[in-house]
């Protein structure tokens, strides 16, 4: 088993990305502890990026989490960009039912970057490519200043083209946006692919085109998430202020 970050600085805690696909389980102590599907008998517990069946993501993520002084362990979670507050509210209970004391959540496309190793400071453009839900934010000194979410994802099309597209009016509107100038930059430096879909060689190559800029999928792009919200734990422990 995977077991990069294990251990680090003596924190104690676990980061979740809960995606529409499937569900990671990251431990500092055990590393990547759970990498499972969250559909059960042909029904989502994660449904275009929110918490459909709380229960179940917690039987599904229970195990994962340590037996244990778990009012002690910190959590880092990931969250579609824009997500709303029912869907935060979810995510908590989730985390209150395991028993898990202290939540902090992080855009996915942000956890994404981390994960990627980027340098965040400079304007970049990351590109989430998930099963049900495609995220383009534009990251500037390690915050997102401006981003694009659709319902619109790799289970739910044949071919590439329709996200190709979806990407493509995405940038095309932070473009026309206030941060504009940024996402010029972002583009001449190169776009930051992510998520499951960036695992499909085609789509880099037809966003590419399709933006007239370089487009890099992150290293394992499919966990680059968890792997992310595992760094951004490490900080919050380092800098237990600022989350």
């Amino acid at each position: 088993m995977k077991r990069g970050l294990v251990g680090f600085g003596g924190v104690r805690g676990v980061a979740l990305d809960l995606g529409s696909a499937r569900a990671r389980v990251w431990s500092s102590e055990r590393g990547l502890v759970l990498d499972a599907p969250t559909a059960r008998r042909g029904r989502r517990l994660v449904s275009r990026g929110t918490v459909a069946d709380v229960a179940g993501v917690v039987a599904l993520v229970g195990a994962a989490v340590e037996d244990g002084r778990r009012d002690r362990l910190s959590a880092v979670v990931t969250t579609p960009v824009l997500s709303d507050d029912s869907h935060r509210a979810d995510v908590r209970t989730v985390l209150a039912e395991l028993g898990v004391g202290s939540v902090v959540m992080i855009d996915s496309v942000k956890a994404a970057a981390f994960g990627a190793g980027a340098d965040v400071a400079g304007p970049l453009l990351v590109v989430d490519l998930g099963a049900q839900l495609t995220e383009v934010a534009l990251v500037v000194g390690g915050a997102v200043v401006a981003a694009r979410r659709t319902a619109l994802g790799l289970d739910d099309v044949r071919t590439v083209f329709p996200i190709v597209e979806v990407v493509g009016e995405a940038v095309l509107e932070l473009l026309h946006g206030d941060c504009g100038a940024q996402v010029v930059d972002a583009l001449d430096r190169g776009v930051l692919l992510t998520g499951g879909g960036a695992l499909r060689p085609e789509l880099t190559y037809k966003l590419g085109h399709r933006l007239g800029a370089p487009v890099a999928p992150a290293p394992a792009p499919h966990t680059a998430a968890v792997r992310g919200a595992a760094t951004a734990l490490q900080a919050t422990h380092r800098h237990p202020t600022g989350s």
